[in-house]
């Protein structure tokens, strides 16, 4: 890299590397683009409401070609070779928040709670992942968290419903749609206190609910408390269920979110272009910091993509800013066609007259206010 690049030696890149790439301080950097995020008004028009923001989740593989203790072989994704996958978070304006490595045999459902309670600059008010993202045990807990869990179930018609009353007090009636099981109401009030304790214990951050998970997934006989929150979890997704067949507009924008995020994993791939996409580092720390720093570019061409616009938006006038608009909220951010990643990397200082012509307007951009 350093042999491309303007400005900077390898000596320098070494030094900046041991120094000061860590992974709190590249999560740190993460935050502050986020919070200039958060400062714009171009990012809401994304929104449904300025204090509704719709988060969406999913996993990505990559191949490791050196030993790795999260690697693992799966023939669907890496044939005769060994990988690791990379769960990632996005938020309804395509920031992306969270991310973390796991072994590609794990079930992404436990890492879901870890990405929502991680960021504080990313509030969730309602979370979509695909079928390896859910459980019953998830909608329980997220539904005591106060995050509504929003997830596309494969094969929907499959999914048993549940009643608290007797199933056959349903058969009087003439519903299209019956209740296949009644729900375990003692069970969960002997271990209501338990459950609540749990949750307490996510909320605090003590530990993480992917650790919780673990552990109780470790027992040979199914503990009673997990089966308290996964009776308690039916009851959530039950409700979720007929409201997801009922609502259109629901499920309209659950599928708009989720392809954001695949949208995003596309994006990932671009940064991630040099050893053929491969990771070549075997350790979990130094997987989550190359992990980062690819959301931080992605972040970075997101905010540089707002600004652009933005830097446009407020020369136009209201007529034109008003079809831009209806342009902007119908297309995406996530666009990188016009990063040259392949190209020259230039460290020197922005003082030459080509790039100060680059620099925005940052005045009248936070001043800018979009309906």
């Amino acid at each position: 890299m350093a042999n491309i690049s303007k400005g900077i030696t390898e000596d320098v890149l070494k030094n900046t590397i041991n120094w000061f790439f860590s992974l709190q301080n590249i999560q740190d950097a993460n935050d502050i683009i986020l919070e200039y995020i958060n400062k714009l008004s171009l990012p809401n028009i994304y929104k449904l409401d300025d204090k509704y923001s719709h988060t969406s989740s999913d996993g990505q593989k990559f191949n490791v070609g050196v030993n790795s203790i999260l690697a693992d072989y799966s023939f669907k994704y890496f044939g005769q070779l060994k990988g690791i996958s990379v769960y990632s978070f996005i938020d309804d304006r395509q920031a992306l928040f969270h991310n973390t490595v796991l072994s590609p045999g794990e079930r992404e459902a436990a890492y879901v709670i870890d990405g929502i309670m991680k960021n504080d600059v990313i509030k969730s008010f309602i979370h979509s992942t695909d079928t390896h993202g859910y459980s019953e045990a998830i909608f329980a807990i997220m539904h005591l968290l106060g995050v509504s869990f929003a997830p596309r179930i494969k094969k929907l018609g499959k999914q048993r419903l549940y009643c608290l009353d007797p199933r056959a007090s349903y058969n009087k009636f003439d519903y299209k749609i019956k209740p296949d099981t009644k729900i375990n109401l003692k069970l969960i009030q002997d271990n209501w206190d338990d459950i609540i304790r749990l949750v307490a214990t996510i909320k605090s951050k003590t530990t993480t609910a992917s650790q919780i998970f673990k552990r109780l997934n470790s027992y040979t006989k199914e503990p009673k408390l997990y089966g308290a929150l996964k009776e308690f979890g039916r009851i959530i997704k039950t409700n979720y269920i007929l409201t997801y067949i009922d609502d259109v507009r629901l499920r309209q924008r659950i599928e708009k979110q989720l392809n954001k995020i695949e949208l995003s994993n596309k994006f990932a791939k671009a940064v991630f272009f040099a050893n053929s996409q491969e990771f070549r580092i075997g350790s979990t720390e130094e997987q989550q910091i190359i992990v980062a720093c690819k959301s931080l570019i992605q972040n970075c061409v997101v905010l540089w993509n707002y600004l652009y616009l933005s830097n446009v938006l407020v020369s136009q006038s209201a007529e034109e800013r008003a079809l831009l608009l209806t342009i902007i909220k119908q297309s995406s951010v996530l666009s990188w066609r016009h990063i040259n990643l392949h190209g020259e990397y230039d460290f020197t200082a922005a003082n030459d007259q080509a790039l100060s012509q680059l620099i925005f307007d940052l005045g009248k951009i936070q001043r800018l206010k979009v309906a």
